[in-house]
């Protein structure tokens, strides 16, 4: 069986804790969201040195080699996302087919070392750029494709539960 592609509106982890992996946006201040997401990196070393890393669990659920690179793709969307918000006046966000992205990109082929690395750097580039903003621009807006609106904040939120969830769903910690 294929992967089904992921359809939900996970916007809601905005107002109320995940009930899978227990993240609380209201806990990730700003001034956190840059430590949080290096920390979540981190703990996707053990996830990656296992011999198991690209043996998916089933058919249709990812292995944890395939979530490591969509975390690494995840850091590098949501970092020219919160640079495009900084520049532009509520910009639209382009829409990205994160399921098509796995097929084209063969996120199954690719090697655990080499993606250990690249999203350890895309998770720091990430945590640089909320790092970096303003602390008058956190309520700069932006907006996907499909109509919802972020803060800079909110898309910060935002970024760190997909990246912490995805974690939680190969058992990793950090």
């Amino acid at each position: 069986m294929p992967i089904e592609p992921d359809t939900k509106d996970w916007t809601w982890v905005l107002s109320r804790p995940c009930p899978d992996c227990a993240f609380d946006a209201a806990r990730a201040t700003p001034g956190r969201l840059p430590g949080l997401l290096q920390a979540n990196a981190a703990g996707w070393r053990e996830v990656l040195a296992g011999d198991d890393a690209a043996v998916r669990p089933a058919d249709n659920i990812w292995s944890p080699l395939e979530y490591a690179c969509h975390v690494r793709d995840v850091h590098r969307l949501f970092a020219a996302r919160v640079r495009l918000m900084l520049e532009q006046v509520d910009p639209t966000f382009a829409n990205w087919d994160q399921d098509e992205t796995a097929v084209s990109a063969r996120y199954d082929e690719q090697p655990a070392d080499a993606v250990l690395v690249d999203l350890l750097t895309a998770a720091d580039a990430a945590a640089a750029a909320y790092g970096a903003v303003p602390d008058d621009a956190w309520q700069r807006t932006g907006r996907r494709s499909d109509g919802s609106v972020f803060t800079v904040d909110t898309l910060g939120r935002y970024h760190l539960h997909d990246v912490v969830h995805h974690l939680w769903d190969v058992g990793g910690t950090g």
